[in-house]
């Protein structure tokens, strides 16, 4: 058995490349937070003031998307260091984890939300619809721009698009808000504030839940969305001199990279650098697989351990 370690190559060099780092959003999430912090003391007060709790929901909301933020930040620079002895991939799957932990948070602030919300049905108190429909506006704003700082990298990076999600609900929230002050000013019925919450809180957990199912199946290590792991196998399978592709596994690096492990059978003996070089840029060209490992066996007769297909 021969073994080796194919990296994409350089159209223009000899050397060895993974795929591109993914973009830094640094920029976005320092705005991002520091225009949600603001807004949340100013959200906070009014909410106490006008005696609203679609305001106060939707502060104590927006506090918990600056924590998010902060934890979206944080992993995605850890996902940037190189690796070390004790993390030889580095802190890649830190991105992972911090878009799970996003989506659990989310759904846990929204439960938050509705709890207070149903509270309030039991004893409605007046609100100042007038305040709430002006703060509210004005974090339509702040959320909105937000979110369109992270728009751009929302379908390659699952942690970016966690932070997307976390601002334009809030957007959804900030505009739900105004909705219903306008509607007290016009009824005066305090059971519309509480209704729109919940009626909000509905939409988020709607909008967050492929987040949270995307993100624990890159937590276990399932092939990546848009990778068909039978085209892998059949792309391998018909690589020059190759009769057989066992113990292929396909999994997220990180929320941007991806890693293949495989054994080739190949009767005629080893190919060669040559043709590691070029499958592994292929892999990258035609999947998206930029970390590949390939094992090559040169004999048909010998059984390797990891040829059945249910073992790992």
């Amino acid at each position: 058995m021969h073994q080796a370690h194919a990296h994409n190559t350089e159209s223009d060099a000899g050397s060895h490349a993974h795929a591109h780092a993914p973009k830094s959003f640094g920029f976005a999430f320092a705005v991002g937070a520091a225009l949600n912090v603001a807004f949340v003391a100013v959200e906070a007060v009014f909410g106490l003031i006008s005696n609203s709790t679609a305001l106060l929901a939707d502060a104590g909301h927006n506090l918990s998307d600056v924590f998010g933020l902060l934890v979206a930040w944080a992993a995605a620079t850890l996902s940037r260091q190189p690796p070390t002895q004790r993390y030889t991939y580095g802190l890649r799957s830190s991105s992972i984890l911090a878009a799970l932990f996003n989506a659990v948070f989310l759904l846990t602030a929204v439960g938050a939300i509705a709890w207070e919300a149903v509270g309030r049905f039991a004893s409605p108190a007046p609100v100042a619809g007038r305040t709430v429909m002006i703060v509210a506006a004005a974090g339509i704003a702040v959320n909105g721009a937000t979110a369109w700082l992270f728009a751009a990298g929302r379908k390659e990076d699952i942690n970016i698009r966690g932070a997307f999600l976390h601002m334009a609900a809030d957007a959804a929230v900030s505009a739900a808000v105004v909705v219903a002050g306008g509607l007290i000013v016009l009824t005066g019925a305090a059971w519309i504030d509480p209704a729109v919450s919940l009626a909000v809180c509905a939409v988020i957990v709607w909008s967050t839940w492929s987040l949270l199912g995307d993100s624990v199946r890159m937590s276990l290590a399932a092939v990546p969305p848009g990778i068909d792991l039978a085209e892998v196998r059949a792309y391998l399978q018909h690589r020059p001199g190759v009769v057989e592709v066992h113990d292929l596994h396909v999994w997220p690096m990180s929320t941007t990279e991806t890693a293949l492990t495989c054994h080739l059978v190949m009767p005629a003996g080893h190919p060669g650098d040559g043709f590691l070089m070029q499958t592994a840029h292929e892999l990258q060209h035609h999947f998206s697989i930029g970390h590949a490992t390939i094992q090559i066996e040169t004999s048909e007769q010998t059984i390797c351990p990891q040829a059945p297909t249910q073992v790992v």
